[in-house]
């Protein structure tokens, strides 16, 4: 997967109720997106499918932050490592 890299599999995951999910779920199941896509007035049940691809997005937008975040990290201590005079 080009989101995310194989090395990322070594992180922890994170949880399943984080600010991603817990932002882009219910923002998936707006009764207004709708509109915006040319759909009729939605049900129920497309309420409850968008709330979960909006949790969806936003669990794998915040894993792939603590990727991005966990690799800078290690950089930085790889060159911290190797210049301690530096610092």
């Amino acid at each position: 997967m080009v989101f995310l890299p194989d090395e990322s599999r070594s992180l922890p995951p994170p949880p399943l109720l984080n600010k991603g999910s817990v932002w882009l779920g219910p923002a998936g199941s707006w009764e207004r997106w709708g509109q915006f896509l040319s759909l009729p007035a939605a049900g129920i049940h497309r309420q409850i499918l968008l709330a979960t691809v909006g949790c969806f997005v936003g669990y794998h937008l915040v894993k792939r932050a603590e990727y991005v975040h966990a690799k800078v990290d290690r950089e930085l201590f790889e060159y911290i490592r190797h210049h301690p005079r530096d610092f």
